[in-house]
C-alpha cells in the first residue's frame, strides 16, 4: 500500500490554517446541539461591551438608558 503515511497527514493538518473563535464556537454548539447556550452567551457578549463603553466617552449615552 503506498497510501498517505501518517506523518504526512499530521503535517497537512499543522499546515492548515486555524478557525476563528467565534468559528470553533459555533461549530461546538453546532456539533453537540448546545443550542441552550447561545442566549447566555449573547448576553455575557453584551455585559461586556456594556462594561467596555462604560468606561469610555460613551458613558453619559449609556447610562441614561437607565
Amino acid at each position: 500500500m503506498t497510501g498517505p503515511t501518517h506523518e504526512t497527514v499530521m503535517e497537512q493538518l499543522a499546515s492548515d490554517p486555524q478557525p476563528g473563535l467565534l468559528t470553533e464556537l459555533f461549530g461546538f454548539l453546532k456539533q453537540n446541539k448546545k443550542w441552550w447556550l447561545l442566549p447566555i452567551l449573547i448576553a455575557l457578549g453584551l455585559c461586556g461591551l456594556l462594561a467596555t463603553l462604560a468606561g469610555s466617552s460613551m458613558a453619559p449615552f449609556i447610562y441614561t438608558l437607565f
